[in-house]
């Protein structure tokens, strides 16, 4: 299935549960194939998104900010793998679980975590609170 990224807004009319399943994998995809505009254009002008150590980043602007240094390669390659999902249509939020896999300078490590995100009608990421196991990547050795 071909994965489209056009970021929101578009207009979703009557949340449903496809479309929302649709949405929060697309905005995760957008992530892992490295589409900061994408990504970032899937929130709402006034979105939040709240780190797992609490940082809040309000505003579009302030969001892409806080997302700089992970599409410039500074923490290394990141990649999230959908462990699971959770929608509920009628609130229009879900839960994605992940395991957020990194590799930088031949090492290799992860963590488990969630994001829970929060849609407006129009389907746009009004909030995107991420939840982490982990204070510190755990990193092995590659090869």
């Amino acid at each position: 299935m071909p994965v489209f990224f056009a970021p929101a807004p578009w207009h979703v009319s009557g949340m449903n549960r496809e479309k929302l399943t649709d949405l929060t994998r697309r905005f995760t995809a957008a992530f892992n194939i490295g589409d900061l505009d994408g990504m970032v254009g899937f929130f709402a002008e006034d979105g939040l998104y709240v780190e797992f150590d609490g940082t809040r980043h309000e505003g579009r602007d302030a969001v892409r900010a806080a997302f700089v240094p992970h599409f410039a390669g500074e923490f290394g390659t990141i990649r999230f793998d959908e462990e699971d999902l959770f929608v509920d249509p009628d609130a229009r939020k879900s839960m994605i679980s992940w395991t957020c896999r990194i590799a930088q300078d031949g090492r290799s490590g992860g963590w488990r975590g969630l994001d829970i995100l929060h849609f407006n009608e129009a389907g746009e990421i009004t909030e995107k609170l991420t939840y982490a196991k982990a204070r510190k990547v755990a990193f092995e050795k590659s090869g």
